[in-house]
């Protein structure tokens, strides 16, 4: 089963991120997640949010 991750983007709205669906993820000054299809994501927790979401899952 894939592991999901709740994100919050720059509108407030909450989305679930699958994360074998993640390529990278900059801070540029913003986070930007870029999936693999090539979509970019702007979303408002940083990098070592997101890692720390990933790794707890």
């Amino acid at each position: 089963m894939s592991k999901i991750i709740e994100l919050t983007k720059m509108d407030t709205r909450k989305i679930l991120l699958n994360i074998s669906s993640i390529e990278t993820v900059e801070a540029n000054p913003d986070t930007i997640i870029i999936l693999n299809s090539g979509r970019k994501l702007l979303v408002k927790e940083n990098p070592d949010e997101i890692y720390k979401m990933i790794q707890e899952n």
